[in-house]
């Protein structure tokens, strides 16, 4: 029996900063992820979002490196954008690069927690760095 636990969490941004995460956005990006993660064997703890970047906790099962889960991740949820909302005023990109973040079991709820809240946390201008 082999035993992992890789958790990490993850944030991008859309390309320059750009507030293009509507609702309508947000929904496609959610199912986008989600399906992927079930692919490479691994599985969303918690994703949110915000007007122009995303919060996701997600155990990345080992034998896929975390700069292919998040290159597989953005990949198919601009394309998806793309293709589903053409109208969209421009087309839909991430920004290059991510930054990401290890924890363990012992702090897997205060991040779950901290990503649920990001909508709340932008609105009142209370983001801290955890």
């Amino acid at each position: 029996m082999v035993l992992w636990v890789c958790n990490y969490h993850i944030v991008w941004a859309t390309r320059n900063r750009q507030p293009l995460i509507t609702p309508s956005v947000e929904v496609i990006i959610l199912a986008a992820i989600k399906r992927k993660s079930h692919e490479l064997t691994s599985s969303i703890m918690a994703i949110n979002m915000v007007e122009d970047h995303i919060h996701v906790a997600v155990k990345i099962h080992p034998k896929t490196s975390i700069s292919e889960w998040v290159r597989q991740a953005k990949g198919l949820s601009a394309r998806e954008i793309n293709e589903r909302l053409p109208d969209l005023i421009t087309h839909f990109r991430w920004q290059q690069g991510y930054s990401v973040h290890t924890f363990g079991e012992k702090h897997k709820q205060f991040v779950i927690n901290y990503i649920e809240r990001q909508k709340e946390h932008h609105q009142n201008q209370t983001t801290e760095p955890y």
